[in-house]
């Protein structure tokens, strides 16, 4: 935030809630047909989408998994969709943005830990629950998976860093 208020990095349309189920596929051929779930498009920064859908899509695990011991950051699959986006947005990402997909990945993560946490706690009124404690897993989860993206950190950036 500190670096888009700064103007270090552009201020972009943003999804903000990206994960590919939120993307419709054909059911023959897979292919992606448009992004669904529009109401979250606001003003924000590419590493909002970058961010989440990596803590959704880069992880081994679900994000409300149990065994935290199956919570890790898959780092080919961090490798390939950096790869993509960047490709994908044909050099329209900066190179500060780019420096920054890790810490984004990180913030959103530790955002969405504290957003199932605080939903714990008041109640489970805001994410949709499906036994008693549910929220708490998913908080416990996240937190897992904020330790090993922290863990991977230098890894992470070499990846980013290598990508042209």
């Amino acid at each position: 935030m500190n670096a888009l208020s700064q103007g270090e990095i552009p201020l972009r349309v943003t999804h903000n809630d990206t994960k590919i189920n939120n993307v419709m596929l054909d059911a023959d051929t897979m292919d992606g047909v448009c992004v669904i779930d529009l109401d979250t498009v606001m003003p924000g920064s590419a590493l909002f989408d970058i961010g989440d859908a990596l803590r959704t899509g880069a992880n081994n695990a679900a994000e409300d998994e149990a065994d935290l011991s199956r919570v890790s950051v898959n780092t080919e699959f961090f490798g390939a969709f950096v790869r993509g986006f960047i490709e994908g947005t044909e050099g329209s990402l900066t190179d500060r943005e780019k420096a920054l997909i890790v810490r984004g990945f990180w913030t959103l993560t530790y955002e969405q830990t504290m957003r199932f946490l605080t939903d714990y706690l008041n109640g489970d009124t805001y994410f949709k629950v499906n036994y008693d404690g549910h929220n708490l897993v998913r908080t416990r989860s996240q937190a897992a998976l904020l330790t090993d993206i922290e863990r991977k950190w230098d890894e992470l950036e070499t990846i980013v860093a290598g990508i042209e």
